[in-house]
Parts: structure tokens; C-alpha cells; sequence
């Protein structure tokens, strides 16, 4: 939830100008109206379709069928809500606090942006026009961004601490990190959802009945897949287990080298998995990996401690979704 909150609003150039232009035509049709109150703050409906836009865009360049498309806006609007409410219970207590950041702060920030975009003043400002977006309301955005920074290091990061012992336990209880099991080398077939997915469905399971029946994977694939890689006999590479979706995991860890899945649903579409080989790498001794390894239990405990302080103010705070 803190890395969701953070990136609610600017910190890179790119996040913001991929915001949505609303034109004044557009702005006409639209009536504004209360989507949420927190406390003695409100969410207007306007807010929610600023921070809404780019995902919107995002979840209808998938080429998901209709209803999945309808299900993913809805349950993700619906997330978004939640997400600017604690970003106004945060924003309250920064109030609370007399957190302040300085002209100078944000001016810094800004030429961090633009060396790590590349850009000059000049061009940083052409592209804020090319959406609509004025140099005030960016450097305000910035401004609430840093904000945040500065409470959740007053409130959560400071008070994390990672000893050596935590370093030590954690290799030890995650030896399939460090070597001990190998990286999959996998194919597919894959046939997107289309507009029937019934249709879609039947000719993936014929797919599956060619392979049970003892056609070649690759073969197969160069046949009836239908992404990028099936000229390659479906090849997608070599992962660690871990590296996999969740719902995969445990399909793969069931697989024998040259054995294959049944038909997996997929947020794309229909796939069927090829498990070519297991890699056995070298196991990785402890000092190898001790400082991503302090990283990873900074950041899970970051997340830990955000999300408890975030219910705490959940719970004490008057909150009503208007939707």
C-alpha cells in the first residue's frame, strides 16, 4: 500500500504526463460531485478520474473480452478509492504534524526529474503544455508528493531496523532464492480470450488433445500459438520459480522436464506451459546476498508497518464512500 500511495502522484516525469487531458468540451459534460469523505476532507469525482485515467487506459490495451475488461475497471476503481483515502488520512496527519517542504526542496527535485529524463527546463515545460497540465499544479503535485516522503520516514522507515540475525534467518528459511533449486526453462501455446471465449476455449482444447496424443510441443506451437514467440516453438526462456505468477507457481513445481500443463486461464488469454528443463545454478553464499537481502526485508517492512499505521487511522477516522 505505501509504494501504491506514493505513486499516486508525481515522482517521475513519465507518470505525469501520462495523466489524462480533460478539454474544456469534455469538462462541460461532466458534473462533479463527492466520491468519498474522510474526515473533514473530501474525494471529488474529478480527483478520482485524474488518477483513474492511465490505469483505464492501461487495463483496455490488454485486449481483454468485454465483460473481463468491465470486471478489472470496476474492481480497480473501486481499489483506487480506497488508495486516495488513506492518501488523505496521510495528508491529514501531515497537516497535523507541520510538515512543511521548502520552495528550495521542490525546486530540487525538479532538476533531479529532468537529469534523469534528460529534458531541459524548456522541454520539461512543452511537455507539461502537451497535456494540459500548468507548472503551478506540477510543482504542487511534487510538493504533496515529498510530503509523504518525509511522513512515512517519520513514521515508519525510522523506526525500522535490520539486524544481522534477520539477514541470517532469512537465507536460511529461503534456500530456493540462493541456488538450491533451479531455474525453469519453459514454452507456451497461447490463444487470446477474443470475442468468444467459448470458441477460444474449445480450440485450445484441441491444442491440448494434439499434445496428449504425442505431437511435439514446438511443432505445435509454431502451429497454433499465437504470440510473438511461437516462430520460436513457443520458447519464452529461463525463470526461477519464484519469479513466476502466483497462480503458476505451483503448477510449475508439480512439472518433470519434458512434461507439460493443462489449459491455464491467463489475464491474456489461454495458455498451455512446456517444462524443457530445470537450470541448476551455484548456490550463492550468504555475504553474496546479504545486501539485497537487507533491501528486501527493509522494503516488506516498510509495507508491514505502513499498512498497520494506515488501519490505525482507518479505524479512528469518518469515512464515507459515495459511489
Amino acid at each position: 500500500m505505501y509504494k501504491k500511495i506514493i505513486a499516486l502522484t508525481v515522482l517521475t516525469i513519465g507518470v505525469c504526463l501520462w495523466s489524462p487531458v480533460v478539454t474544456k468540451a469534455q469538462s462541460a459534460e461532466v458534473v462533479d460531485r463527492i466520491v468519498a469523505i474522510v474526515n473533514e476532507d473530501i474525494i471529488r469525482l474529478s480527483d478520482l478520474n485524474r488518477h483513474f485515467g492511465p490505469i483505464e487506459e492501461q487495463i483496455r490495451s490488454r485486449g481483454l473480452s468485454p465483460d473481463a475488461e468491465a470486471d478489472m475497471i470496476y474492481e480497480a476503481r473501486k481499489s483506487l478509492v480506497d488508495e486516495l483515502i488513506d492518501e488523505k488520512l496521510a495528508d491529514q496527519v501531515i497537516r497535523e504534524a507541520g510538515i512543511r517542504v521548502s520552495e528550495n526542496e521542490i525546486d530540487a527535485t525538479i532538476e533531479q526529474i529532468k537529469s534523469t529524463n534528460r529534458l531541459t527546463h524548456e522541454a520539461l515545460r512543452r511537455a507539461l503544455d502537451a497535456r494540459g497540465i500548468r507548472m503551478e499544479t506540477y510543482r504542487e503535485d511534487l510538493r504533496q508528493q515529498i510530503l509523504r516522503e518525509k511522513l512515512i520516514n517519520e513514521q515508519v522507515k525510522s523506526k525500522i531496523v535490520i539486524t544481522d540475525d534477520d539477514i541470517r534467518d532469512y537465507y536460511d528459511n529461503h534456500p530456493e532464492k540462493y541456488g538450491s533449486t533451479g531455474k525453469y526453462r519453459l514454452k507456451n501455446i497461447f490463444m487470446p480470450y477474443g470475442e468468444d471465449r467459448h470458441q477460444s476455449r474449445r480450440k485450445m482444447e484441441s491444442v491440448l488433445e494434439e499434445l496428449e496424443n504425442g505431437a511435439d510441443f514446438a511443432e505445435t506451437a509454431r502451429k497454433y500459438s499465437m504470440a510473438p514467440n511461437a516462430v520460436d516453438g513457443g520458447a519464452l526462456g529461463a525463470f526461477a520459480l519464484e519469479d513466476l505468477s502466483e497462480h503458476l507457481q505451483p503448477v510449475m513445481a508439480v512439472l518433470e522436464p519434458g512434461q507439460f500443463t493443462g489449459i491455464v486461464q491467463t489475464d491474456l488469454g489461454f495458455q498451455i506451459f512446456f517444462l524443457e528443463d530445470i537450470e541448476e545454478p551455484d548456490k550463492q553464499e550468504i555475504e553474496e546476498v546479504q545486501e539485497r537481502i537487507e533491501r528486501e526485508l527493509y522494503e516488506q517492512k516498510v509495507e508491514e508497518k505502513f499498512d498497520n499505521w494506515i488501519e490505525s487511522l482507518r479505524k479512528s477516522a469518518h469515512i464515507r464512500i459515495i459511489l
